[in-house]
């Protein structure tokens, strides 16, 4: 697995989506649920799997319909995915003053 670099808030929000799926979870629910634009959502899934922190298989199914691709946090993906995700909250939280209010 490689470092992934940049981490945007794109990214921030798949992983998320991606962790909380116990299941793999198809391209267009990751857009729905991240309400981030497919020519976002896309590349970073690729970006992902390209350095070991997703793998991804097509669906095999009987329903009715174009297979979907299915995404998946690799175990290495999913630790570092956490990792990123905490690090992100942490810095949204708000900084409370050590100053009394007046």
């Amino acid at each position: 697995m490689e470092p992934l670099g940049r981490i945007g808030g794109a990214t921030v929000d798949v992983l998320r989506v991606l962790l909380d799926g116990a299941q793999p979870r198809w391209g267009l629910e990751i857009i729905k649920l991240t309400g981030r634009p497919s020519g976002s959502v896309y590349p970073l899934l690729e970006r992902l799997e390209r350095h070991g922190w997703v793998t991804s298989d097509w669906e095999e199914t009987e329903r009715r319909g174009p297979r979907r691709r299915m995404y998946q946090l690799t175990a290495d993906g999913a630790r570092e995915a956490q990792r990123v995700c905490a690090r992100a909250a942490a810095r949204a939280a708000p900084v409370r003053s050590a100053r009394p209010r007046e």
